[in-house]
């Protein structure tokens, strides 16, 4: 409330008489002006839509994150892709969870999966752009040859967790399986006498070895005979509600880009025929 002071004069040459008037009047504050908010451009949802993750771990020379291109699997996945508007994002993390982070429609795809009945219930598989060779890795100078799954009787092989090497390698009770994080740990295992042998396909072993540790691949060598030959591929989460959007997607411009050309030149940068 504010004390107004009201001065009356009664007349001219008379003395001043003082009179009080209280009033009812509020202060007037004065509030600041607001600020127009701050608009943040969202993508559009159709953008989105049109964007795929891809997740797995470094596997050279088909997934290397110090390629500009990510490596010929990214390079091959994109392309397709491309070919139907949309764009893959890739992230390098452990194996083990990207899988099973696509298995649960986290991601959206692993673009470097071999396939196996067991990986078949959980996701949803594109036409195959690759085959891999995976053969057995031993200490130069040992003479094991691979011969068949009981050729491994009695003897412990390094894998890598989260690898498909098939059913029947995975159940054979004739050898020790010993996981590891990925190959050089196997390697290592398989200089200090851990493992007998270790198995990776060879181009991506021999691109491993060669980056991570260039004298050990003249310390090791690969059997004549492999444990088979892999087709690569890409899959996604049946989890995932945009799977079969997604490997459509996918089939439909590998189909193209193998028809124009494309394919075969992403191949030859490799040296795969």
């Amino acid at each position: 409330m504010i004390l107004t002071i009201v001065i009356v004069y009664t007349g001219c040459g008379s003395e001043p008489e003082e009179a009080t008037r209280i009033t009812n009047e509020e202060p007037v504050v004065e509030e600041p002006a607001e600020e127009a908010p701050e608009v943040v451009e969202e993508e559009p949802a159709e953008n989105m839509d049109k964007v795929i993750t891809s997740v797995s771990d470094p596997w050279p020379p088909f997934v290397d994150p110090d390629s500009p291109t990510l490596g010929m699997s990214l390079e091959i996945v994109s392309a397709a892709f491309a070919v139907e508007g949309y764009e893959v994002k890739h992230e390098i993390i452990p194996w083990a969870r990207a899988e099973e982070g696509v298995k649960e429609g986290i991601y959206d795809i692993l673009p470097n999966v071999w396939y196996t009945d067991a990986r078949a219930e959980l996701l949803l598989y594109g036409d195959e752009y690759a085959v891999n060779e995976v053969k057995f890795i031993k200490l130069k100078g040992d003479p094991f040859e691979y011969d068949g799954l009981a050729s491994l009787k009695g003897k412990t092989v390094g894998i890598a967790r989260g690898y498909g090497y098939g059913d029947e390698f995975v159940n054979s009770p004739d050898f020790t399986r010993d996981e590891s994080d990925g190959l050089m740990q196997n390697i290592g295992k398989l200089m200090e006498g851990r493992v007998d042998l270790t198995l990776e396909d060879q181009i991506v072993a021999s691109a491993t070895i060669n980056n991570a540790d260039p004298a050990k691949l003249d310390e090791i060598e690969f059997t004549e005979k492999g444990l088979g030959a892999s087709n690569l591929h890409i899959a996604s989460g049946l989890a995932n509600p945009r799977s079969k959007e997604i490997i459509d997607a996918y089939n439909k411009g590998l189909k193209v880009i193998k028809e124009n050309g494309v394919y075969e030149e992403i191949l030859s940068k490799y040296g795969i025929k």
